[in-house]
């Protein structure tokens, strides 16, 4: 049996909210569908192959125009569905703010 690691309680969609994911530099976009939902990330079933993108970090439209989304990163891969963590606000200046202080404790 599998162990349960997400930290929040997920919404699960009967069948799945429409979306797309964007590469942050707006490069490449695929057509996906949110399968299940927390505050904290989400499973996501992507039309077409992810090899080859940079899924570090990117964009979750949630909406036709762009105007809801969430900036995520990739948790997990598991065949055409992945697992993302979204990212707060400031999220990235914190952990590069970190590995500079702990540079200068060297």
């Amino acid at each position: 049996m599998a162990t349960e690691r997400r930290r929040g309680d997920r919404v699960t969609f009967e069948r799945g909210i429409a979306a797309h994911m964007m590469g942050i530099d707006g490069t490449w976009r695929r057509d996906c569908t949110m399968e299940d939902v927390s505050e904290t990330g989400a499973k996501l079933s992507v039309d077409g192959s992810v090899e080859g993108l940079n899924l570090k970090e990117f964009f979750l439209l949630l909406s036709s125009t762009g105007l809801a989304y969430r900036r995520c990163e990739l948790a997990w891969v598991n065949g055409d569905q992945i697992g993302v963590n979204f990212l707060k606000q400031g999220d990235k200046k914190k952990k590069t703010a970190r590995r500079g202080a702990q540079a200068a404790d060297v």
